[in-house]
């Protein structure tokens, strides 16, 4: 937490010339500023000074509320067309997919947003587009694996991975989601048959979360894990002197499917949003070489816009080679592959 807020302190002196265009625009008085309303599963100590910058370069008031994911999800279909939120802001591409499955968001004509935003970090139909990336990982103990014994998240069934292999549990979205793009990959049989192998290795029940399971790849207790970077990120400004590091799997490879597992945290315009215009432009700016090392830098992830360079902590972890498959894929398939986890003992 302290690490995060020392990186906000640090975007806020970016934001300066934001609150000089602001001035130099005339911010609108209280009672005839435009407003939007955004519901975010992302935290408030994520997007507040987003938003904050935004009002003073624009003018427009940004109001918002936080809550999980699946509990925004069942307020926007509860609260139907009286909904007040005119953007839905997520983590996770199968998230933004079951939004966009529920009928909650509309399709967006933007030259802008397709402009910034890859075609594999969008929805097909424009209802949603990514704003960071988040690549899942693997992190290894340096004191007991080289790289060179490290290849693709698939190896990791090998045999000799036995005793040796951490997890964070199934029930979490992110590795639903690493295994539904295998699954559309590699087809489901041959993804159980490799889900099966990583749950024969396991070297202890699956843990509650990434920080769990590189603390006991430091400790030992295992070898290597599957996170996503900007955890290691943070774990590793409180303890740099862990023995751990990351490594870029399916590299080699050269399908369209090849490359690091990535996800997204993402927006969409609702369905019923009051402030539709307003809404999009707040979008637009979102993905805008302004605001995106705004977003994504306080957390330690990447941007999605492609032209923006990371933060300089994420640039030193190295380049990679993206998985370019549409990230919606994992919305489509996450049902499906919870359930393989289950069949297969992966808790």
């Amino acid at each position: 937490m302290l690490a995060i807020k020392e990186r906000m302190k640090k975007l806020v002196k970016k934001m300066a010339l934001c609150s000089v265009i602001g001035a130099s625009l005339g911010v609108a008085t209280a009672y005839a500023a435009p407003e939007v309303v955004v519901y975010s599963a992302r935290n408030e100590q994520l997007i507040k000074p987003l938003f904050d910058a935004y009002t003073k370069e624009t003018g427009v008031v940004v109001k918002f509320i936080t809550d999980k994911e699946g509990a925004l999800l069942e307020r926007l279909k509860a609260e139907g067309k009286n909904t007040p939120a005119d953007m839905l802001m997520t983590v996770d591409a199968g998230n933004l997919w079951q939004a966009t499955n529920e009928n909650l968001l509309q399709p967006v004509k933007s030259a802008a947003l397709a402009a910034h935003i890859p075609e594999h970090l969008r929805d097909p139909g424009n209802q949603w587009f990514g704003l960071s990336v988040r690549a899942r990982t693997l992190v290894y103990n340096t004191q007991k694996v080289k790289p060179a014994d490290l290849s693709t998240y698939e190896d990791l069934a090998n045999p000799k991975w036995k005793g040796r292999l951490c997890l964070r549990t199934s029930k979490k979205v992110y590795n639903q989601s690493l295994v539904a793009m295998m699954m559309w990959e590699h087809g489901e049989p041959k993804t159980e048959e490799i889900v099966k192998g990583w749950v024969s290795n396991l070297a202890t029940s699956p843990l509650s979360d990434d920080n769990k399971a590189m603390e006991s790849v430091a400790a030992g207790q295992c070898d290597v894990t599957v996170v996503n970077t900007y955890y290691f990120g943070r774990l590793m400004e409180k303890k740099p002197q862990l023995p751990l590091a990351i490594f870029w799997p399916n590299q080699q490879l050269k399908s369209n499917a090849a490359g690091v597992h990535i996800n997204i945290s993402g927006a969409g315009i609702t369905r019923h949003a009051k402030n539709t215009e307003q809404a999009i432009k707040l979008l637009e700016w979102l993905s805008s070489d302004k605001a995106q090392n705004l977003y994504a830098d306080v957390n330690l992830e990447y941007p999605a816009n492609p032209r923006i360079k990371p933060d300089s902590v994420v640039s030193a972890w190295g380049g990679f080679k993206q998985n370019r498959i549409n990230v919606s894929e994992a919305g489509k398939l996450q049902a499906k592959a919870t359930m393989l986890m289950d069949r297969v003992g992966y808790k």
